[in-house]
């Protein structure tokens, strides 16, 4: 007898098709099978050594116990500066919310912000979690198409089209997430002058590499909540290490502040500790990984290109492209997994991000150089064999 019923809003959260797509390429490789993994999100790199051992030596000094709800007052000073420093930018620490990862920081601030009936604009294709956590509290998405031959950029005019009263913020993120590009300052500027609440997702910041220089939004309006933390650049995902920016409301930060204290009540003191010691020491490493990324992307590029999996436009950001496979299925999903099956190649179907995205593969370069052009070797001869 089934003693309780999941809640509605439960019940409407939808899988995360990469992560299936994970679990059954695992599956593949407890079979003895190669999987060439270009589908997961996170760095191959090991977090810098500098940092680990920042980590064991905060446990050693007995930082084990609760910090502040919203961080370690240390982390959000060095925090401060960083934005002093790369964007030139005055944040005061106090606008520092430290959480367990990005995607906490997210949900607080979404559970903080949404009301039944209210909405949230965000670009087709997109990072799927917005889309559940934006429906979860009651709200509703509405989608910005953005067109592969402008790189999937947001046209400012569509987003304009798309602002109602209900409309509570503007989701962007940039370098993005499945498409590797990057908004530039004009577009950010206008996107900053619409008079709504503007959520910047800055998680890959970083992680660039041609000459447009990378602005956040706090550059253009401090009516911001820039989501962003050490996942990515640092190589620290599995630290959950991340923080938000809010805006400078008492209001804002005292509603955040009750709920982390009441669903989170503080991030690790220790791993606070492993993130200040990134900021401060970390940025060689980083460097390096930078700039074997940049390789890696080249490589992927232009071998996808010669596949006739088209990249239109070269991205420039965080470590993902997206890839038009239309010609090959309508179906995103059964062609990725047709793809694992034959290839032993993971790819992510576009479709986890939005219907505009149906009909493409994302590709993650987080991955060795051999085992990219053991891919596009792989994925040369699965598309020989299907003509």
């Amino acid at each position: 007898m089934k003693l309780s019923k999941i809640a509605a809003r439960a019940q409407g959260v939808t899988p995360f098709l990469v992560m299936e797509i994970l679990e059954r390429a695992k599956a593949l490789e407890a079979q003895g099978r190669h999987i060439i993994q270009l589908q997961i999100g996170e760095p191959d790199f090991d977090t810098p050594a500098v940092v680990k051992e920042a980590h064991d030596r905060a446990l050693a000094e007995g930082h084990t116990h609760y910090t502040p709800s919203l961080g370690d007052p240390a982390l959000k000073e060095a925090l401060s500066a960083h934005y002093k420093k790369r964007y030139n930018v005055d944040v005061a620490p106090e606008r520092f919310l430290i959480c367990p990862g990005s995607s906490a920081g997210l949900t607080l601030l979404f559970g903080a912000l949404i009301d039944p009936g209210d909405e949230v604009v965000m670009s087709d294709p997109h990072y799927p979690c917005y889309d559940n956590m934006v429906k979860f509290f009651g709200g509703s998405p509405r989608l910005a198409p953005v067109r592969e031959d402008e790189g999937f950029l947001y046209r400012p005019a569509d987003i304009k089209a798309r602002l109602t009263d209900q409309v509570k913020a503007i989701v962007i993120n940039s370098p993005a997430n499945p498409t590797g590009t990057i908004l530039d300052a004009a577009r950010l500027r206008e996107i900053a002058a619409m008079g709504k609440l503007v959520i910047s997702d800055e998680i890959y910041h970083g992680l660039t590499y041609g000459d447009e220089p990378e602005h956040s939004i706090l550059e253009y309006t401090d009516q911001a909540v820039v989501v962003s933390g050490f996942s990515k650049l640092f190589a620290m995902t599995g630290w959950r290490l991340g923080y938000l920016i809010l805006p400078p409301d008492p209001d804002f930060l005292r509603a955040l502040l009750y709920m982390t204290q009441n669903f989170v009540i503080s991030t690790s003191a220790a791993v606070q500790k492993a993130g200040l010691c990134a900021l401060e020491k970390a940025w060689p490493e980083v460097e390096t990984m930078r700039q074997t990324y940049d390789r890696r992307r080249k490589l992927l590029f232009s071998g996808l290109n010669r596949l006739g999996l088209s990249v239109k436009v070269e991205p420039t950001g965080a470590f993902y492209m997206l890839a038009n496979a239309k010609h090959l299925s309508p179906n995103s999903y059964t062609l990725a997994l047709d793809i694992l099956e034959k290839a032993g190649v993971a790819t992510d179907p576009g479709i986890d991000f939005g219907p505009g995205a149906e009909g493409f593969l994302r590709f993650s370069y987080a991955n060795s150089e051999a085992n990219i052009e053991e891919a596009l070797e792989r994925l040369k001869v699965y598309l020989e064999a299907r003509s």
